[in-house]
């Protein structure tokens, strides 16, 4: 089994933050976004993993120079071989699997480093491949499906008019790599776009005619890293898995003077808390001093500093400074406000 992971994509809607980093590293409960995707995919498979595949954008489009150092070893942790792939220009979902059609063979999951999730990852042997899908308010946004008798009977890009509200998530399962890599090859060799892009739901759509048959996979949670505001939501549900699963994110040598830890909360090593009430669903990166402040439901990096601050659905990024009474922030990295 292989996963490939599309990341090109450096999260303009979430700037400040991605200006110094692209959206999949961005840190949620201590570990960056693309992280946690693979550990639970890797998880819920129950095969063994015998590659990820990063696809990520050049150094020029935002993407910091040890990146590749930092995915390599988020699949080295996991046991597996980790291959870098990029992809010099946003031209769609299928664009990023044919950037690495090298590993595009066997059984894989593709998934799209957008969001985070909770799924059923049952396999179905009798079906060629399952894509996940979530209902939703207002489908005109996605790639939606359409469903009848258990199977997926049409795949429909961004539909201006209702046709679905089952929209594809962007975590895919298929039986055979090597069939998709063939239609993703086709697609991009005869320079067959929609909408100026290379979609997968083409791709998708070709293999149904053929003869494959996708199942819809059922998703418990959907969590959304594209705005602040989503993103916060989505650090505050992960601590929620987090203590349901048991798990204390609370680093042992965090200092509490005179202070409050509300759980749950992720709280990086050394870091202090003076006169301060954290939580709950706060999460606090490394190397951090919060003094004579409360804060809740808000996401900060680490090096950071607060002081006199009353937060809720902030989002403070790294080596930031911060002296005020304002709520729902969102500064960037190196952004002082003092």
């Amino acid at each position: 089994m292989k996963i490939i992971v599309p990341m090109a994509g450096i999260g303009s809607r979430l700037r400040p933050h991605t200006l110094t980093i692209p959206k999949p590293l961005t840190i949620i409960a201590g570990k960056p976004i693309v992280q946690r995707l693979v550990e639970d995919i890797t998880a819920v498979v129950a095969q063994e993993i015998d590659e990820i595949a990063f696809i990520i954008g050049p150094a020029a489009k935002g993407f910091p120079a040890n990146t590749k150092e930092t995915l390599l070893k988020i699949a080295a942790a996991l046991g597996t071989k980790g291959s870098i792939y990029i992809q010099e220009e946003a031209l769609g979902t299928a664009h990023a699997l044919y950037c690495a059609k090298d590993s595009l063979s066997g059984p894989c999951v593709v998934a799209y480093a957008d969001t985070l999730f909770k799924a059923d990852f049952k396999l179905d042997a009798s079906a060629d491949g399952a894509i996940w899908v979530k209902q939703v308010k207002d489908p005109s946004a996605f790639g939606v499906v359409k469903v009848e008798h258990g199977f997926i009977t049409d795949f429909i890009e961004k539909p201006k008019d209702f046709v679905s509200d089952l929209a594809i998530i962007g975590i895919y399962y298929f039986k055979d790599g090597d069939r998709v890599r063939k239609e993703v090859e086709y697609l991009v060799d005869n320079d067959l776009k929609e909408n100026n892009e290379y979609q997968l739901t083409n791709v998708l759509e070709t293999l149904k005619r053929e003869g494959a048959k996708f199942i819809p996979g059922k998703v418990d949670a959907w969590m959304d890293c594209g705005k602040k505001d989503p993103t916060v939501d989505t650090n505050k549900q992960v601590l929620g898995f987090e203590q349901q699963a048991g798990n204390n994110l609370v680093a042992k040598d965090v200092v509490l003077d005179n202070s409050e830890i509300i759980q749950p909360c992720f709280i990086g090593e050394n870091v202090l808390l003076k006169n301060t009430k954290i939580g709950p669903y706060v999460s606090i990166g490394a190397n951090s001093v919060v003094t004579n402040s409360t804060i809740k439901n808000s996401l900060i990096q680490s090096n950071v500093s607060i002081k006199n601050a009353n937060l809720e659905l902030a989002m403070i990024g790294n080596h930031a400074k911060y002296n005020g009474d304002h709520t729902s922030v969102s500064i960037g990295d190196y952004t002082e406000l003092l």
